[in-house]
């Protein structure tokens, strides 16, 4: 079975079948007064990926937990994005805004690890980035921290892509 993933306005065949793992980043527990009394409903936030390059997040609400979780899979099923993984980290330096949430994403030495907080560490090791610097400015609400990591995952190019675009040689992109 396969999946269409968007990045860029360009749409991706992504092929899924049953080898994603999923992370729950936030649970929130949502209470609404009545005249009867309250209701409670909670909201989870949920990033899936196969730690090659494939990443989605998604959002479920529901009236139990475990309810919320599996929604919020089945939304990230349809919002996944190809990511560029070169040896491990991203190919290059990536700043992303969504909200008021802003991230820094950098690519890093091989056995750094992936040194960023823990919504975007989430994304990250989902993603399959092994080594990366990121950094989450702005706001901490993990909806909108998540978000943005996707989308400055989703705003990075390949080497060849740019060297396509810029009509020069692949060697040349990297000793400039």
């Amino acid at each position: 079975m396969a999946k269409e993933a968007k990045k860029d306005n360009r749409v991706i065949r992504v092929a899924v079948d049953g080898e994603l793992k999923e992370k729950v980043v936030a649970v929130n527990r949502v209470v609404k007064t009545t005249k009867g009394g309250r209701i409670f409903s909670f909201s989870a936030i949920v990033v899936v990926g196969n730690e090659n390059g494939i990443v989605g997040q998604g959002l479920g609400k529901a009236n139990e937990v475990r309810a919320a979780i599996t929604k919020g899979i089945e939304d990230a099923k349809k919002n996944l994005i190809k990511v560029p993984v070169r040896k491990g980290t991203i190919p290059h330096e990536q700043f992303a805004k969504f909200g008021a949430a802003k991230v820094l994403v950098k690519p890093a030495a091989p056995g750094a690890g992936v040194i960023a907080g823990a919504s975007m560490r989430s994304v990250l090791e989902s993603a399959g980035v092994k080594d990366v610097l990121a950094k989450s400015l702005g706001s901490p609400n993990p909806h909108n921290v998540v978000k943005a990591t996707l989308k400055a995952l989703s705003m990075l190019r390949e080497p060849a892509e740019v060297a396509f675009g810029r009509s020069i040689k692949l060697n040349k992109v990297f000793n400039g």
